[in-house]
């Protein structure tokens, strides 16, 4: 089943704490007819407002689609942290890729940090951004891999933001007695998800975009100018971004070879208070080495947020709370039976590198998708970077095309098992302790 709907009522937002906490805009109109624009952008997420703010800077006439609402999907309820680099190492990059390549791939997610930074301080600071995300890991040898990474940006980069905390210094910051060491990388941050993205899609309609809730694209018919059909409409345009990410599976073979839908929930609990600073000693972000990673922060009113438990289904769990608190009170036993106020989940897309699948699928037809939980800074960059191939400068584009993601193994329905297998290893052997 598509998962656009699968969890989800048509334009009805989740009941997370993020909405709760977000002043949403009435719900746009949805596309009736045809219209002809220059780019027809279809996801109204991090990656298509981006891509639509900086296309009608350029003084394109931009369309937006979206099948359920602004900010809907995972750009709306992520966990908020604005990572360094991509979900893989430099030094990894640099030996598949070589060195240059991964240095032109490391300024580029540099450059999408930055931009949120300035985005948020100049245009949406309710988005309240804050510096510094730290990452636990369990082990000795974790600590020699994490730290010789650590080593490698410093050396290959300059890049000096990044704090080794050994496990007492750890445990100062995190108050979690499992971490044997961590990092501190104050390069990085974290954010409130869904309003960053409402901001955006205000930038986006106040440089001349024209954003349509509740228009679920059905097709694209290739040619010049493509046609992208809705229930109720179609766009006339000279060009199409696919920025649908995981809720976009069906719509062209070649995206969905290669970027799978997974879900990711998370919970907030009622406000700490003073007890906020028994969990972490500082405003900061936290995700660690699991396989099945753990991710969390405090946010504004001091609620302990609290994500993790992938599933490979397209269909949520029929009991989000029960493992996902389990998961977050193991880690920090003085949490046990505190009150979770909100459980909600999401859907993001991965691909089988980790790494994020930019391509052009037709010749005036590009998608960018599959940031493998690096979306928050990754597919704001992705979108301004489609919008300067549209515009005519493809350079950075093909820079992230050249990652050259490899298709799932088995095709669309053996991918979710062998993953599922995969992921039942990693957690079992997470849980051992292996």
């Amino acid at each position: 089943m598509n998962p656009l709907y699968r969890n989800d009522r048509p334009g009805q937002m989740p009941q997370s704490w993020y909405v709760a906490s977000s002043d949403l805009p009435p719900e746009r109109p949805a596309l009736f007819g045809e219209v002809v624009a220059d780019v027809c952008v279809i996801g109204a997420g991090y990656t298509g407002l981006s891509a639509a703010w900086h296309l009608a800077q350029k003084g394109l006439d931009v369309v937006v689609l979206d099948a359920h609402r602004t900010g809907f999907g995972a750009s709306g309820r992520n966990g908020g942290q604005v990572g360094s680099g991509y979900n893989a190492s430099q030094q990894s990059l640099a030996r598949k890729l070589g060195a240059d390549n991964a240095a032109a791939l490391w300024a580029l997610a540099e450059e999408a940090k930055a931009d949120i930074r300035q985005i948020c301080a100049d245009h949406i600071p309710e988005a309240c951004y804050q510096p510094g995300v730290a990452h636990g890991y369990y082990s000795v040898s974790e600590a020699r891999e994490y730290e010789a990474d650590a080593d490698y940006l410093a050396q290959s980069y300059g890049y000096d933001q990044i704090e080794k905390l050994a496990p007492d210094a750890m445990r100062d910051l995190v108050k979690s007695p499992l971490y044997k060491g961590g990092l501190l990388d104050m390069g990085a941050g974290h954010l409130h998800p869904l309003r960053y993205a409402l901001g955006l899609a205000r930038l986006a309609e106040a440089a001349g975009a024209r954003i349509y809730d509740r228009s679920e694209v059905t097709g694209i018919v290739n040619g010049d100018p493509a046609i992208v059909q809705t229930g109720q409409g179609r766009v006339r345009a000279r060009h199409v971004i696919m920025a649908g990410n995981g809720y976009m599976p069906n719509i062209n073979r070649a995206v969905a070879a290669k970027v799978m839908p997974i879900n990711s929930f998370i919970c907030a609990t009622e406000p700490l208070g003073d007890r906020a600073r028994d969990v972490l000693a500082r405003d900061i972000a936290v995700a660690d080495s699991k396989f099945v990673v753990n991710y969390y922060r405090m946010s504004e009113d001091n609620r302990f947020l609290f994500g993790g438990r992938e599933s490979y289904s397209i269909g949520f769990p029929a009991n989000i709370s029960t493992a996902l608190i389990q998961r977050m009170t193991n880690l920090f036993p003085q949490l046990q039976g505190v009150k979770v106020d909100y459980v909600w989940g999401g859907t993001l897309g991965i691909t089988m590198t980790r790494l994020p699948a930019i391509q052009r699928v037709a010749p005036n037809v590009l998608s960018g998708a599959g940031f493998s939980g690096h979306g928050v800074a990754l597919s704001g960059l992705a979108g301004k970077i489609m919008a300067e191939a549209v515009a005519g400068q493809a350079g950075r584009f093909d820079t992230l095309a050249g990652l050259n993601v490899p298709s799932f193994p088995g095709g669309r329905a053996l991918r979710a098992p062998l993953l599922t297998l995969a992921m039942t290893y990693y957690a079992l052997r997470d849980r051992l302790g292996a």
